[in-house]
């Protein structure tokens, strides 16, 4: 091995030169005829220079590596590979001519060099020169011959060719036969051929057997040799050889034909009689190839197949055929066996570029991938037409031979269609005809293209007041088709004028929910409703939006107690008076909410002491009261005076009143201790309440009414003294401070007492209790 890699070494300088000459020659080719044109020694060096690729065509080697300068061939990208740092092509992995080609003269290697942007295809041819790197050799290692020994001088005996699977020179191979007495080899134009030739007599009794060495020298440098033993055992006389009945055989057979298959049957006769004529038949060929797909039987010359016959592999076999008498004679001759191509092979589809995602803005007409259709099969059985299955927007344009571009019929959108399975269909001519399909998936670049939409232009939301400050009212929502960022949407309140300002300090909003907040409580007596409008944006580039009108209803809730509008209890006097006609009807109206139960008697109190309670109907209810005095007379003459002289007299006698009043108020303190102390044990006892002796002619106000009047949002209740004289005469009015406190068991409810109103409507409307 270590001898074979020095020879190598050698072999190698010695080509330098013809790599140099074949690469000048590949320039001017590829000048001439628009094609690269390189030539090669096979068995270079992984990672040998076949030449620097971008210069050769015309590139800018600092743009090879961004343009993707790369190559396209199914068989040669496995030899053969770019180097986009320098341009340079280099060898990838082992070259064998003879693996490539066999014994064909001449051997390309041939790939397609594809740039982008813009797209560009090159063709690429490597010429593969042969050099010494096969021995010659023998199918067999020994050959056994039977001569008679009557065997005249100058018989020929044709021996087994050995094989060289180099080319040229290297192929060509000259005999030499190892010293003898009694054999040589065949000559012609000066070189010998595997020919034994009887020089002088055999004498079997003499010597018996004979061992010669045959070699086989190449014409090689340096020269390469093969060896085969040649055994001869001499018998008695057999004077006639085998003659076949042609000296060439042609037959043709499918490709794929059947294993055990006749495709032919071989014929040789002998005129010798016995053993001498009895014939067997072989190959006398040393290739792999064909020992593997046929077979002959050795007695009746039928060839028949035990292997795959495939056109695309090899389209013809020359193989030799031998016939050998038991005499130990031996002719030969040639079947040539032509394979017909079938249409075996469907066409194959690769993708050799693809552009995906592609932007759903491209214009019409654009490239998106690069395909090649390829059928291994000859004739129209390797013609191959292309399309698109189905309704798509794109379209197959032929670009060059084989390959096709697939370019865009119409615009994109990516929101209807966000990715496409485009199916290419190949199908050849062959009868039937084969198709294959391939899918590619292209997805669809979405551009912000959609604006975000709402479901409606307008959209009301309904809040009570008195809300609490920042709880979610309403939620809005806006769709945008596209996707990524440019389907982000981002919500803000906008205004359009300075009117609607006050409403955005009432609102906000989240703005990636769409979510409404309230910022502040609302107050429906103030503001009922308003207006606000909501931007949806998405985060494209440019950003697009939309707007809709948001209607914010405040709903009114029972917050506000009812107004006493008259009598006013902040009106500054210290009591109120209503006078009652003595002469009025039952029914008679007095302060528009009281009414006369039945028709006054003289027996009966001229002065009524009445609280009235004011209440809505809302949820709580709410109230307000009022005190009433009420006095029972025709007109205020007859009870002012009275009034008056009353107010005269206390002022005379002030001073003596004094103590009085403090007699009385000792004594007044005392009884009101002991009525206190008996009242309460009364309550205790009865759990009811009685109303004092000049309301008795009235019940008991209803309990429930107590939590409503002294729980309202008004002030506690006034209570008013009227005081009016049946003398006309007197005038005189005497003004008393109104009491600090209403009795529990002064109210009386309209319902109970008959000489009520009540009013009920609902929120806002109030019902009148005395």
């Amino acid at each position: 091995m270590a001898e074979r890699a020095v020879q190598q070494t050698q072999r190698f300088k010695g080509f330098r030169w013809q790599v140099m000459f074949s690469f000048l020659c590949s320039c001017l080719y590829h000048s001439v005829s628009g094609q690269i044109h390189y030539s090669i020694f096979e068995e270079m060096q992984k990672g040998s220079t076949v030449g620097n690729l971008a210069n050769d065509l015309g590139l800018n080697i600092k743009e090879i590596a961004a343009r993707k300068l790369r190559i396209v061939s199914q068989l040669s990208e496995k030899y053969f590979s770019v180097n986009l740092g320098n341009g340079n092509l280099n060898v990838a992995d082992r070259i064998d001519r003879e693996a490539l080609c066999g014994a064909t003269e001449e051997c390309f290697l041939t790939f397609d060099a594809v740039i982008e942007n813009p797209l560009n295809i090159y063709h690429v041819k490597i010429d593969i020169k042969d050099i010494n790197d096969n021995a010659p050799r023998f199918v067999q290692e020994k050959t056994e011959l039977e001569i008679s020994e009557y065997t005249s001088t100058g018989t020929k005996f044709l021996l087994q060719n050995a094989e060289d699977l180099d080319l040229g020179i290297n192929s060509m191979l000259a005999y030499k036969l190892s010293a003898n007495k009694h054999f040589v080899l065949g000559e012609k134009n000066g070189r010998t051929f595997p020919e034994l030739i009887l020089e002088t007599s055999l004498d079997r009794e003499t010597q018996s057997n004979h061992e010669l060495i045959l070699t086989a020298s190449d014409g090689g440098n340096p020269v390469q040799t093969g060896t085969t033993l040649i055994m001869i055992t001499v018998t008695d006389f057999n004077d006639n050889f085998p003659v076949f009945t042609q000296e060439i055989y042609k037959v043709s057979i499918p490709e794929n034909i059947p294993f055990n298959s006749t495709i032919l049957h071989v014929r040789a006769s002998d005129k010798d009689e016995g053993i001498n004529a009895y014939i067997t038949y072989s190959f006398s060929t040393t290739a792999t190839n064909v020992l593997r797909i046929f077979a002959i039987n050795p007695t009746n010359g039928e060839i028949i197949t035990k292997g795959l016959v495939d056109f695309e592999e090899v389209k013809y076999y020359d193989i030799s055929v031998q016939a050998q008498d038991g005499g130990s004679l031996a002719s030969h001759a040639k079947v040539l066996i032509q394979i017909v191509d079938e249409n075996d092979n469907a066409p194959e589809i690769s993708v050799t570029s693809i552009t995906t995602p592609i932007s759903e803005d491209s214009p019409t007409a654009t490239v998106v991938a690069l395909i090649k259709a390829h059928d291994l099969d000859s004739g129209e059985n390797g013609e191959v037409d292309c399309k698109i299955i189905g309704f798509m927007p794109f379209k197959l344009l032929s670009s060059s031979g084989t390959f096709y571009k697939i370019i865009t019929t119409s615009t994109l959108d990516r929101e209807k269609t966000p990715y496409y399975n485009i199916t290419i269909q190949a199908t050849d001519k062959g009868s039937p005809p084969l198709s294959s399909l391939k899918t590619i998936r292209l997805d669809i670049l979405d551009i912000n293209d959609n604006p975000p939409e709402f479901e409606k232009s307008n959209f009301v939301a309904y809040v009570t007041e008195n809300n609490q400050p920042g709880a979610s009212i309403y939620s809005i929502h806006a769709k945008d088709k596209d996707t990524e960022e440019n389907g982000k949407v981002v919500y803000s309140i906008t205004t359009n004028n300075t009117e609607e300002m006050p409403s955005i300090s009432y609102i906000s909003i989240n703005p990636v929910t769409g979510v409404i907040y309230a910022l502040q409580p609302f107050n429906y007596e103030q503001d009922r409703e308003f207006h606000i409008q909501i931007m949806a944006k998405d985060n494209g580039a440019p950003a697009l939006n939309s707007s809709a009108m948001v209607k914010i209803c405040i709903v009114d809730l029972n917050d506000n107690s009812p107004t006493i509008l008259y009598p006013s209890p902040d009106g500054g006097s210290s009591s109120v008076y209503e006078m009652v006609p003595f002469s009025s009807e039952q029914g008679s109206l007095v302060t528009k909410v009281i009414r006369t139960s039945r028709v006054f008697q003289e027996r009966d109190v001229l002065r009524h002491k009445v609280v009235v309670i004011v209440k809505d109907n809302g949820t709580p209810s709410l109230s307000a009261t009022v005190s009433l005095t009420l006095v029972v007379a025709d007109n205020y003459q007859h009870v002012l005076p009275e009034i008056s002289n009353k107010s005269m007299k206390s002022d005379s006698q002030s001073n003596m009143q004094i103590y009085l009043v403090i007699a009385i108020a000792l004594i007044s303190f005392l009884f009101m201790l002991t009525v206190m102390f008996a009242v309460i044990s009364k309550y205790r006892e009865s759990k009811t309440s009685t109303s004092f002796s000049s309301m008795a002619t009235y019940p008991q106000i209803d309990h429930s009414f107590i939590p409503q009047f002294n729980t309202g949002s008004l002030p506690l209740p006034y209570s008013y003294d009227v005081c009016v004289s049946l003398d006309p005469s007197e005038h005189n009015f005497a003004l008393l401070k109104p009491h600090n406190n209403v009795p529990i068991d002064s109210l009386i409810d309209a319902d109970d007492s008959g000489i009520g109103l009540k009013e009920t409507a609902g929120i806002g409307q109030v019902s009148y209790h005395i």
